[in-house]
């Protein structure tokens, strides 16, 4: 970030910095998931960082914006990094996210509401995620982190 000062603006066509959540339960057994619609795939919550360089608070908002949860907590330290292309679509060309990941917990109500960027979202078992075999690359890595660290 510090060689690239546009780095967490989205207007940085070859690819910019996105926050996302490893949004977990308060038991820390679940996370909850997106099936996003515009991938149509099952991914953590977060999106663009629109120039804020806290990348934290961007994942905390994110999960905020997209679950329609309060009493959210973010942990500062920096849980998964992951570098993917985002297909051409429209008039905006394929590019990277190069997206910086945080563990968020929920702490009151676990009922959540769909925003417009999902179809669906869904509490999903982290040790079934860690162990499955139609699961994401990068969700069966962070589940696969978060039993090695015993987080329950």
């Amino acid at each position: 970030m510090a060689a690239c000062p546009d780095a967490a603006s989205r207007e940085r066509k070859a690819g910019h910095l996105t926050g996302s959540a490893w949004l977990v339960s308060a038991d820390g057994r679940h996370v909850l998931l997106t099936h996003h619609r515009k991938l149509g795939r099952w991914l953590q919550l977060g999106g663009h960082a629109d120039g804020d360089t806290n990348l934290a608070r961007v994942a905390l908002r994110e999960a905020e914006e997209e679950s329609g949860l309060t009493d959210l907590v973010v942990n500062a330290a920096l849980f998964d990094l992951d570098r993917h292309a985002i297909p051409a679509r429209g008039d905006e060309p394929e590019h990277w996210h190069y997206d910086v990941r945080y563990v968020v917990r929920a702490t009151g109500s676990e009922h959540f509401s769909v925003s417009g960027e999902s179809h669906a979202l869904a509490w999903r078992d982290i040790g079934e995620l860690a162990v499955g075999t139609d699961v994401d690359a990068s969700l069966q890595r962070m589940a696969r982190k978060w039993c090695l660290r015993g987080c329950w």
